[in-house]
């Protein structure tokens, strides 16, 4: 893992994600894979891929289609057996969890990898693969992969569905755009970013929970590469489980914006005199907002906006690096 590796995986994200874009208006990766009679969906990852797993599976549900994510980890996964479709998720392809978890699923049930890497071990374990095509990440870092395993899940509920991916190739190609936008203008935003989040007792995240991976993901790139506290919460249970912190600590919070329990979020941390920077959309008390081209659509702040803390967490490890 190197930094400088990480700042030019992130640099390439939207000439990646505009060639995934051409991909799926093509064909789905999908096709052919899924085989006929799917009544279930099973998500198993670790990490960046098990945050995606989350959300991936509760918009599926949220469809009517019968979906669950869990960490490959669990012991306590469906055993559903024939008719269960299991993507397991793997950017090296090699996690030990999610091996041990497809040696575990019942007879019948038609496992794929979804993966980064080709010949992998993972591939061995699975009927059939999906390549995430997100080309080799230098730095070791989930950072594209990350979004391309967003993107193809994102693929997989349409497909499941029965309807067309041109909605999410326009997604997609927004994304690209946006996080352009985003890179051309780092030195007008991130600097002010990192002096407002980079705080003493860490930093904190919060995202709705139809996008909750993004603080989560945040939250990861922050801990991973500079080795800073970081931490990540659901906007709504975030006056449940987070606001105990703004009273005793210098609390920092990155609000990725569009929950409708944002009001009162804001009303402790305003009262607390806590520091605020809100992405994606405006937020009363907010010390600063970030905007860029797209952040009124649901589906392109989850493709673009986790390059924020991911930039944020980059030019940290950078520094750090030069310093020693």
């Amino acid at each position: 893992m190197n930094p400088d590796g990480f700042a030019a995986d992130l640099a390439r994200k939207p000439e990646v994600l505009r060639r995934l874009a051409d991909r799926l208006s093509e064909s789905s990766p999908w096709a052919g894979v899924v085989p006929q009679g799917i009544e279930r969906v099973l998500l198993v990852g670790m990490g960046s891929s098990a945050y995606a797993g989350g959300v991936a599976a509760a918009r599926m549900r949220a469809r009517g289609l019968i979906a669950v994510a869990d960490l490959a980890s669990s012991r306590l996964l469906p055993a559903w057996g024939p008719g269960t479709l299991v993507v397991a998720t793997s950017a090296s392809g090699g996690s030990a969890e999610t091996l041990d978890a497809l040696r575990r699923i019942p007879d019948g049930v038609h496992a794929v990898a979804l993966t980064n890497t080709a010949g992998s071990p993972i591939v061995e374990y699975c009927d059939s693969v999906v390549d995430l095509m997100a080309d080799r990440e230098d730095s070791g870092v989930a950072c594209r992969s990350y979004q391309h395993t967003l993107a193809l899940m994102m693929a997989l509920e349409l497909h499941l569905a029965g309807e067309s991916a041109d909605c999410l190739v326009r997604s997609i190609l927004k994304a690209a755009n946006a996080t352009e936008h985003l890179l051309d203008t780092e030195s007008a935003w991130r600097p002010r970013l990192a002096e407002l989040l980079l705080g003493p007792a860490g930093t904190h995240l919060a995202a709705p929970a139809h996008r909750f991976c993004s603080a989560q993901q945040g939250a990861l790139m922050l801990r991973e590469g500079p080795r800073r506290a970081a931490v990540g919460c659901e906007t709504g249970d975030w006056s449940h489980v987070d606001v105990y912190l703004t009273k005793s600590t210098d609390y920092r919070l990155l609000v990725f914006a569009g929950s409708e329990w944002e009001a009162q979020l804001s009303e402790w941390t305003a009262a607390r005199d806590s520091t605020v920077v809100a992405v994606g959309g405006s937020l009363p008390g907010a010390q600063f907002e970030l905007r860029y081209p797209g952040d009124d659509d649901d589906d392109v702040r989850l493709l673009t906006e986790v390059l924020v803390p991911e930039l944020l967490a980059a030019r940290s490890w950078q520094e750090q690096v030069a310093g020693s």
